[in-house]
């Protein structure tokens, strides 16, 4: 038995189904969730000494790679002050400063604890501002574990409901409204069925849990339209492509500015952080200014605080211009291994790419989930394994994207074709 399975074996005993978030088990796989003792660069290690190239990078927030000595530098320095306070700070001010002169588009944020509390967060404002119930979301967009956004479309209705989790109340899950991706008539006609009742759009501009469904800036745009002739609020999930695919994210990308953002993953630089931004008149509804509450012991915790702004201080224009270069070697290496090994066993996969994100999966470039493959994650399964053994570490879930660092420079391509082809 390797020391995987002791330990897997171990935790679940300890913990439901031995993890303590569900992508980590490796579920529908035929092999032992791996146990990392520590990582550096693109690299990390598991508890049996194999070394993997990471693609995963804690789902995101790693843009510089593991322990980027700077940012450990910055952190041992925070950690020598004090890691908790439950006080103001000046920490947070350094933070928030740093990306409010570098966001036009917001005024003001306040820093949470992680993506799904931000979001909890800004549908609460949102609700709160407008004084209407309503959300829009969409099929194949994730937002967190927040109740009313796990909803997936029912019976392919627009507008109807149900829940993608047990213990969600059905009036919760009655005022979220699911309409598909990129049909525009669908999101008109739910306007004019829920006239007055809708609080806000939410969005990923670059939805990214579900595969990687690139939208087109046309409809991204008319969303923007639509919420603004119809007193609603639009809000922009950028959990995970803030400071990724441009420093101000799709907003910045895009040149759409939403009313609502919300940012986790890499504002913190790899701890537990979220934070939502808006305009002074929006945020100034937040308690202890306003009248919707939002709180949080931990919140602008100063490990989290020091180590974001040390990892965002490290990105520049040059940063994104190398993450884009790497991201098409890196598509090309892929590409042909695809296409190329084992006679042609993933020969129909394509690499679908912005950026540093990218996703590997069977069939065409793909922007509605209803466009999914039928047999993704049986597929998926064969390709993960076959890359694990080589020491290739892919987010283990089929709808799971990859992620580039800036640690993923020219040798660790190389080694990658290396392994590869092995």
């Amino acid at each position: 038995m390797t020391k995987q399975t002791e330990l897997f074996e171990r935790s679940k005993k300890l913990v439901p189904g031995g993890v303590h978030s569900p992508v980590r088990s490796f579920k529908g796989l035929h092999i032992t969730p791996r146990f990392i003792e520590k990582a550096n660069g693109a690299y990390f290690s598991d508890v049996d000494g194999k070394d993997y190239i990471d693609f995963c990078m804690s789902f995101g927030p790693l843009i510089l790679g593991h322990k980027d000595e700077e940012v450990e530098k910055d952190l041992q320095g925070a950690l020598s002050r004090g890691w908790s306070y439950g006080a103001c700070e000046p920490y947070s001010l350094d933070l928030a400063e740093y990306l409010l002169e570098k966001l036009p588009f917001v005024d003001q944020l306040r820093f949470v604890n992680s993506g799904t509390e931000a979001v909890m967060t800004a549908l609460r404002l949102a609700r709160g501002v407008t004084k209407k119930n309503k959300i829009i979301k969409f099929n194949g967009c994730y937002h967190g574990h927040v109740d009313s956004m796990l909803i997936k479309a029912g019976s392919g209705l627009a507008g109807s409901a149900e829940a993608s989790s047990a213990g969600v109340p059905e009036g919760i899950a009655n005022d979220t409204l699911i309409l598909e991706l990129g049909d525009k008539e669908e999101v008109i006609k739910c306007f004019e069925d829920h006239k007055d009742q809708i609080a806000a759009i939410i969005i990923e501009p670059l939805p990214a849990n579900n595969g990687l469904m690139i939208q087109d800036q046309e409809y991204l745009e008319f969303l923007r339209e639509i919420t603004k002739q119809n007193n609603a609020l639009l809000i922009f999930d950028e959990v995970i492509s803030g400071f990724r695919v441009a420093f101000g994210g799709m907003a910045q990308k895009t040149g759409i500015r939403p009313d609502i953002v919300t940012y986790g993953k890499i504002i913190g630089g790899g701890l537990p952080v979220g934070a939502i931004a808006s305009t002074n008149e929006i945020m100034s509804n937040l308690a202890p200014l306003g009248n919707v509450y939002q709180a949080g012991t931990l919140s602008a915790n100063p490990l989290a605080m020091v180590g974001g702004l040390s990892t965002l201080k490290k990105l520049n224009d040059k940063s994104y211009e190398t993450l884009e270069e790497n991201g098409k070697k890196l598509e090309s290496i892929f590409s042909k291994w695809l296409n190329e090994f084992n006679d042609g066993q993933f020969s129909d996969y394509n690499l679908t790419r912005s950026g540093s994100l990218f996703w590997v999966h069977p069939g065409n470039s793909i922007q509605n989930i209803n466009q999914m493959p039928q047999n993704l994650n049986e597929r998926f399964y064969e390709l993960f394994e076959v890359l694990l053994n080589k020491g290739i570490y892919l987010s283990p879930n089929a709808y799971e994207v990859g992620f580039l660092s800036l640690s993923h420079d020219q040798s660790v391509l190389d080694d990658l074709e290396k392994r590869l082809w092995s």
